[in-house]
């Protein structure tokens, strides 16, 4: 007989409402062990109480969800060694260096300072070890606050839009820590609304809008699911417009000043045409993307 398959994470038709409105309204999705799932979705759409309520945190007007095999509400107490949180407001012990930070976190759990020097490294901070938290960049204290919710080596990290506010350079070396995580087995779920950082760091995502899960998959699978078209960007003069209009495989074409953009569902048909003409000079191809997802599902744009 095949036994039951366990989950990091099982979140079954959980609710919660703050009067007329339902933050999360009949959410259901399941985590693997070792799995980076991402919860996508602009700000309002619910991750973070959907978050909330799986670390047990809230409680959830309606539904179940086991972590790690137990109910995270109310308090588990077997479950705080195995679970680690970094939260979108992180607060740190005032006039602490970023060692004595970790050793202070860790001393929560029991966890000998010799791991410290470890997660310091694995974050990039090693070098930081003795400077005070308040005298380090954005950056830094994300990475230090992710170093404070793995000092205690947990199974499952809860990761709540770690990289928002952050510049390009410091959300990029973020995803190397966020990846070195992942190759230590460690379980990772996280909210984000860049949509781009869910497509190259995760596993799987769900879609989330106005409480509700639009749509749950790998990035790749729900760019594949979209059929959209891809575009073709040409430099100012490469080629006529009417031209480009009558090569086969092409949908649109679409001028401005600075450019001209081809829609295609046929694009290595249309490249072929266009390397024929002498066009490829500048030439820019854009498949789709989560975005493109997003905006497809939502009928909207994007929010912020």
């Amino acid at each position: 007989m095949t036994g039951v398959r366990a989950f990091a994470v099982e979140a079954v038709d959980i609710r919660k409402s703050y009067g007329e409105l339902k933050a999360v309204d009949g959410v259901s999705f399941t985590v693997d062990e070792g799995e980076f799932f991402g919860i996508l979705g602009p700000n309002g759409a619910g991750k973070t109480t959907t978050l909330e309520i799986v670390e047990g945190l809230r409680e959830p007007d309606a539904g179940t969800v086991a972590l790690l095999g137990e109910s995270p509400w109310p308090r588990n107490l077997k479950l705080l060694p195995r679970v680690g949180v970094q939260l979108q407001a992180s607060s740190f012990f005032e006039k602490l260096t970023a060692r004595e930070q970790l050793e202070t976190f860790g001393s929560l759990y029991g966890v000998s300072k010799s791991i410290v020097a470890d997660m310091l490294e694995l974050v990039g901070l090693l070098d930081k070890a003795d400077v005070q938290e308040n005298k380090l960049s954005g950056g830094q204290r994300q990475r230090l606050s992710i170093a404070c919710a793995l000092v205690h080596d947990p199974d499952v990290v809860f990761l709540d839009e770690p990289t928002a506010a952050l510049d390009p350079q410091a959300r990029r070396n973020l995803w190397d820590v966020l990846r070195a995580i992942q190759a230590r087995g460690k379980t990772i779920v996280y909210t984000t609304h860049y949509l781009d950082e869910a497509e190259i760091l995760c596993d799987r995502v769900a879609i989330m809008d106005r409480g509700r899960v639009l749509a749950m998959d790998s990035p790749a699978a729900l760019v594949r699911g979209l059929d959209a078209p891809t575009r073709i960007t040409l430099q100012p003069g490469a080629l006529p417009a009417e031209t480009a209009r009558g090569i086969e495989g092409v949908d649109d074409v679409h001028e401005e000043d600075a450019s001209m953009t081809i829609s295609t569902r046929k694009p290595a048909v249309v490249l072929s045409a266009l390397a024929e003409r002498g066009a490829l000079d500048g030439l820019q191809v854009r498949t789709a993307t989560l975005e493109d997802v997003f905006l497809d599902l939502t009928g909207r744009e994007y929010r912020a």
